[in-house]
């Protein structure tokens, strides 16, 4: 019995890692990471559900006023649970073991935490045995022109002529 409790328990805690490591990001890549966790779940070529695994990479340039840009490299896990299950119920679906990561790449626009479409947010996924460097150097050149642009003239800009 007591086996049971520690194999059941020991599945909770397996499972939950994932969202854990979701929660520890700042509210804008979690909702960079879980734009990209629903594209990738949506995709009709996946049978798993996927979840957030894991960050590489984060960069974030403050444009003041609220505006952040931010670029989020990271990887997607997939999970013991089929595709199409519900959000709510995906916190218990335990990490599958064997499986390629997928390798993901985000940049975008927030004001105040929340993803703006303007510009258009950026997201890249790829199962990680396909990505190659060509295409990691393109998403990173791709994140890296995208014209952000911080808003007009501000008083802080202006020069007075006496």
């Amino acid at each position: 019995m007591a086996t049971l409790f520690l194999v059941v328990l020991f599945g909770c805690v397996w499972s939950a890692g994932g969202q854990a490591e979701l929660n520890k990001l700042s509210d804008g890549y979690k909702a960079g990471a879980e734009l990209a966790v629903e594209q990738v779940n949506t995709h009709s070529g996946v049978l798993q559900h996927f979840l957030f695994f894991r960050s590489l990479q984060k960069s974030e340039v403050d444009g003041g006023f609220g505006v952040k840009y931010l670029s989020h490299h990271f990887y997607l896990k997939a999970t013991q649970c089929a595709k199409g299950t519900a959000a709510a119920e995906s916190s218990k679906c335990a990490f599958r073991n064997g499986k390629p990561l997928i390798d993901c790449m985000t940049c975008y626009k927030t004001y105040l935490d929340v993803i703006q479409e303007n510009p258009k947010p950026y997201i890249h996924c790829i199962h990680k045995p396909a990505l190659t460097k060509e295409m990691s150097k393109a998403r990173r050149d791709h994140c890296e022109k995208m014209s952000y642009s911080s808003g007009s003239v501000t008083l802080l800009g202006v020069i007075r002529k006496t």
